[in-house]
């Protein structure tokens, strides 16, 4: 590894010569700007503007612009003369416990070799000392120009510092928290607690860049004159969720999925969250499409089979006591009909038996 910088570790009256070199490294995959007619590289060139022409690295230098657009230059040399004690030294200020760093403080990680064999005992020193306390070392340095914050740990046998950025540099959340309140019921808190204890832990070591190999193969399938492949449809994740608590259910689902674990029985953190009783093992039905026929399993008709079949019979029952119920005043119809027939009949007849009453007498009378 190349180091970048060189100095001294000032702990109390104890020097450590060091030398710096980066901890991290960056595997993306970086592309130039081509013109897009004829495949052109497309590079920039710094021109003076006021002489209108091309200037080499060795001509530039360094100028702060005021805020009336002024530039003021600034010599290498009138920075090297500032009185900085840590221009060369990390200087060690406290010892915390790691607790008390904040994550978003952190930065650039480097590794802290020691210099030279006589390095080597205030090096190791220092190591332990670190190891045994279960803290770790708050310090100053100047880099690339400027006073840096910076933290001081063991990692493995080497003496690691994480560049810290300064208090001042970290911004507010007042203007990032959400606006309207909101509350979180605890059956959805259980739900995502066994989200959580689902998902499990997971090696660091075992995740990759899915996106950078994806790039290297498309690369190389097109550096060889090959299409590429297409990408496979996968379901995209987002959008807008309507139930909280179905979201949380399937994600339990999922994530059982994805580790190989049963999924026909539900979590007793789900039962829980369901019933905000005791969690309890119950094993979920299984669903059934709504345009899929229910199947015969065993020689039993399924319980929607049976459902439609007594509704069947109901409608039946129903239709045969409408009917019944038609054919009886069917029946009450023609009776009242014959009665009413058989009593026009006998008033005919006794109508006709006076009138033929009436017309004998006048003629007994004649005769007489």
């Amino acid at each position: 590894m190349r180091s970048i910088w060189n100095g001294a570790i000032s702990f109390g009256l104890v020097s450590i010569p060091i030398k710096v070199v980066n901890a991290t490294e960056s595997h993306s995959i970086s592309f130039r700007q081509v013109h897009l007619d004829d495949g052109g590289r497309i590079r920039y060139r710094k021109f003076c503007e006021l002489e209108d022409r091309e200037v080499t690295t060795g001509e530039i230098g360094k100028a702060y612009e005021d805020a009336d657009g002024t530039l003021i230059p600034i010599t290498d040399e009138e920075l090297a003369a500032l009185p900085i004690p840590t221009a060369r030294t990390i200087e060690i200020v406290a010892f915390v416990p790691a607790e008390r760093i904040d994550p978003l403080q952190m930065d650039t990680a480097y590794y802290l070799a020691a210099n030279g064999v006589p390095a080597t005992k205030p090096y190791v020193l220092l190591r332990e000392a670190l190891k045994r306390s279960q803290k770790v070392a708050v310090a100053k340095f100047a880099l690339r120009g400027r006073e840096r914050l910076g933290m001081l740990r063991v990692v493995d046998d080497v003496i690691a510092m994480h560049g810290l950025l300064w208090p001042d540099e970290i911004r507010s959340t007042e203007e990032v928290a959400p606006d309207a309140s909101v509350t979180v019921r605890d059956k959805e808190l259980d739900l995502a607690d066994a989200l959580m204890d689902t998902l499990g832990e997971v090696e660091l070591t075992e995740l990759h860049d899915d996106y950078r190999e994806a790039v290297e193969e498309l690369i190389a399938a097109k550096a060889s004159g090959e299409l590429p492949a297409a990408p496979p449809a996968g379901e995209r994740a987002g959008g807008k969720v309507l139930d909280l608590m179905a979201a949380l259910e399937k994600s339990v689902r999922a994530a059982k999925v994805s580790r190989g674990e049963e999924t026909g029985e539900e979590t007793g953190e789900e039962a829980g969250a369901r019933t905000g009783e005791s969690a309890e093992v119950t094993p979920l039905p299984a669903r059934r499409s709504a345009r899929t026929a229910p199947k015969e399993v065993g020689g039993k008709k399924s319980t929607s089979t049976t459902r439609k079949t007594a509704a069947k019979k109901t409608v039946a029952k129903s239709t045969a006591k409408s009917t019944g119920r038609a054919a009886d005043k069917a029946s009450a119809t023609k009776s009242t009909a014959k009665k009413t027939a058989a009593k026009k009949t006998t008033a005919k007849k006794a109508t006709g038996k006076k009138t033929a009453a009436k017309k004998a007498t006048p003629r007994g009378r004649a005769s007489a």
